[in-house]
């Protein structure tokens, strides 16, 4: 496989702004068909799409759960996953209930957690949790990964791109001390050059969600 291969299974190509268009939904998929993305990550509405798009690629679709807010209650967290699942996902990434944990709720956040996880693995799914890092300190950084693992996530994730901040190399290193090598660690938030997904794959990072992954990719094979 190449290097340029390589870089590319590590991308969660995405499109979650609110303004997208199923013609916009569409180019992405194409874009993620060309270049081996790993998955095309989207809003619930355009998962059906999305997988329609994708079908007879191995690129997975992916779709965001409780987003962006992370603030619903559990059980409309587990159905949304559910109907993403019956739609096409084979990956979903949820956000952590930030408040909760802010707040030293500690149990909250990890049955929330373990409910949406048990949906997703019952239906052959992996599950990602969202931090939010740029709403937590290092401490609840660290306490936020320890319960995903606890509650049986299989990555965690550093920011939904619309909070306060994205990914960066500290919180990547920390975040992987915290989960150890069992977990996958995902960076996304402000990733935008072939630069920045090396320092974070150094800093430990499995996978990347990123919007700019065709400029990544292209400058990979440079």
């Amino acid at each position: 496989m190449s290097a340029q291969a390589n870089i590319a299974a590590l991308i969660d190509h995405t499109i979650l702004k609110p303004e997208a268009t199923a013609a916009d939904v569409r180019r992405i998929a194409a874009e993620a068909r060309r270049y081996g993305f790993a998955s095309v990550c989207v809003n619930p509405c355009w998962v059906s799409l999305v997988a329609a798009e994708l079908a007879g690629s191995p690129v997975k679709t992916c779709s965001v759960i409780g987003f962006p807010l992370g603030a619903n209650v559990t059980a409309t967290k587990a159905a949304e996953a559910r109907l993403a699942m019956e739609d096409g996902a084979l990956e979903i990434d949820m956000v952590m209930n930030v408040g909760r944990l802010r707040g030293g709720d500690d149990a909250y956040v990890e049955e929330d957690i373990r409910q949406v996880a048990e949906v997703c693995h019952a239906g052959g799914a992996i599950l990602k949790v969202i931090l939010e890092t740029g709403l937590l300190d290092d401490d609840q950084k660290v306490a936020a990964c320890e319960i995903a693992r606890r509650a049986g996530a299989d990555f965690v994730k550093t920011s939904t791109g619309f909070g306060p901040g994205g990914a960066t190399v500290h919180d990547i290193e920390l975040m992987r001390r915290a989960v150890g090598p069992e977990l996958g660690v995902k960076a996304s938030g402000g990733i935008r050059t072939i630069e920045d997904l090396r320092a974070m794959v150094a800093a430990g990072a499995t996978r990347i969600g990123a919007s700019a992954s065709v400029k990544i990719i292209e400058a990979a094979g440079s």
